[in-house]
């Protein structure tokens, strides 16, 4: 067993009307995976800050290598080994590669910068990681994928003991993710120990040695992973017995009765250039259609062309059997249609807003900025739906970007139905978010459609799309290739579908 690398005991942090932290314990060694689990707000994030500098801790100890330290900035942490690669690269992207390994550290000969030993060093750096690109090319040029790479190169670069990767693999595809646990294990065997964190079950358990549970702020376990299996871990996580955890996931959503009528949305022959090509589908009153796909299939450009974010080249879109003039989401807002885009932190959120703020955008919007809604009336809506939704705060004035992320998707949520519309598209609704929100938002969608919402559902969770949907429209390669009703709903028959492209 190797010994502690990073020891943090009983740290406490709290927030005005919040306990984040109550003495929690966590033990990182050297050339471990340890992958810390948790729901949104049960203080994973609020630990990695502390232990990055990020926040000052209330009470306990933190030790590296055995000898105290306390880390005031996440500069100083990163002086002191410990580096951090978060969800949302934070690097410059105007910059090249080379210049984001090395910002602030270039190497100068009689004040100039030595930009052949950057280049250098920046390739050496990189194909440590069996990463081999253009380092003088500006950093946006490239993917997700390797701006992240990037990010880990520059924290070994610096000689971290320490790397913390905070959901880095939410946007990458199954490579890509396959890519970052080879480098992940590379690193792990040259003795860094490296703290993971992730929302997909599957990738903790394939790359993971121990995972440590926090809950409401508590430690409620440290294990191997080989030893807990994913009903354990999902049970400590959201403090639910084995049992109920059962009995809720044999449920879906075809239990829930759709209503008779007329179609809600309408679209025919919906087309965009090298972007979607003809895409058919209608959805009534109280009925769940789900678009699913691989990464790039084309489902986030559809819903886009309906709510008219892009405008398509041809085709039709009906609400209620009224034409909607494609290419303006205000149209779309008026004639009862919500979006719950997939970058709630680019296309979401207001974060310097408060809750309440961010819950009566969208209505609004619709109203118009001559009519302003009264506050008492904003107050109103604002605490119906922190109640209705169980939104963790202390009140609705607490800005929006202080929420955990399955928190900020609940107000999210909340903003379009404070709108009340007739249509809601949920892109990719509970990515990023832990077991215990995503049950609660899929709860969500299930009460929706019982009061006659209509609601298309996308998700790169493919069983996800299958539990919550009536109906599964199939997409590949930016088409639509197959649809699935009844008993075919299954994911052999999805799988199939999407393998054979439509054809049998």
């Amino acid at each position: 067993m190797a010994s502690a690398l990073l020891e943090a005991r009983e740290i406490t942090k709290s927030f005005p009307g919040v306990l984040a932290l109550d003495k929690v314990d966590f033990t990182l060694r050297a050339g471990e995976i340890h992958s810390l689990m948790g729901e949104n707000g049960a203080g994973k994030s609020t630990l990695i800050k502390v232990l990055t500098g990020v926040y000052a801790r209330d009470g306990g100890s933190i030790r590296l290598n055995n000898d105290v330290i306390n880390p005031k900035t996440p500069l100083q942490a990163q002086g002191l080994g410990i580096s951090t690669v978060y969800q949302e690269v934070n690097l410059v992207p105007t910059l090249s590669v080379a210049e984001n390994i090395y910002l602030g550290r270039e190497p100068k000969k009689l004040g100039n910068i030595q930009w052949r030993v950057i280049h250098e060093g920046a390739t050496r750096a990189l194909e440590k990681l069996d990463i081999r690109v253009d380092v003088t090319q500006l950093l946006s040029s490239y993917s997700i994928a390797i701006q992240q790479m990037v990010a880990i190169a520059r924290a070994v670069e610096i000689e971290a003991k320490v790397l913390v990767l905070d959901e880095p693999t939410s946007s990458l595809d199954k490579d890509e993710v396959r890519q970052l646990f080879s480098v992940m294990r590379k690193l792990k065997e040259n003795g860094m120990g490296i703290l993971f964190v992730s929302h997909f079950l599957d990738q903790i358990y394939e790359i993971s040695d121990r995972i440590t549970v926090l809950r409401n702020g508590r430690l409620v376990g440290e294990h191997p992973a080989s030893e807990l299996t994913r009903l354990q871990l999902i049970s400590k996580m959201i403090g639910k017995e084995e049992s109920e955890i059962h009995a809720s996931s044999e449920h879906t959503i075809r239990d829930v009765p759709i209503k008779s009528g007329n179609p809600i949305l309408t679209v025919r022959g919906l087309t965009k250039k090298s972007s979607v090509d003809p895409v058919n589908l209608s959805i009534h009153s109280g009925e769940v259609v789900g678009l699913a796909g691989l990464l790039g299939s084309g489902r986030t450009e559809t819903a886009e062309l309906i709510f008219g974010v892009t405008k398509p080249d041809a085709g039709s879109i009906e609400i209620e059997g009224q034409p909607l003039k494609p290419g303006s989401p205000r149209r779309a807002i008026r004639m009862g249609v919500g979006f719950l885009s997939e970058d709630r932190k680019r296309a979401g959120i207001i974060p310097h807003l408060s809750i309440r703020e961010n819950i009566v955008l969208a209505l609004q919007a619709n109203r118009g900025w001559l009519k302003k809604i009264p506050e008492t009336k904003q107050q109103e809506l604002a605490d119906r739906y922190i109640k209705a939704l169980k939104i963790a705060t202390p009140d609705a004035d607490k800005p929006i970007g202080q929420l955990s992320g399955g928190n900020q998707q609940k107000v999210l949520l909340a903003r379009w139905l404070a709108s009340q519309p007739k249509l809601l598209i949920l892109d990719e609704p509970t990515r990023g978010v832990d077991v215990g929100a995503k049950a609660e938002i899929e709860g969500i969608v299930h009460d929706l459609c019982a009061d006659g919402m209509g609601i298309l559902f996308i998700s790169s969770e493919l069983e996800e799309v299958l539990r919550d949907s009536h109906r599964v429209i199939v997409m590949r390669d930016r088409k639509q290739v197959g649809e699935l009703n009844g008993s075919e709903i299954t994911s052999q028959q999805l799988l199939n579908t999407i393998a054979a492209g439509g054809h049998e």
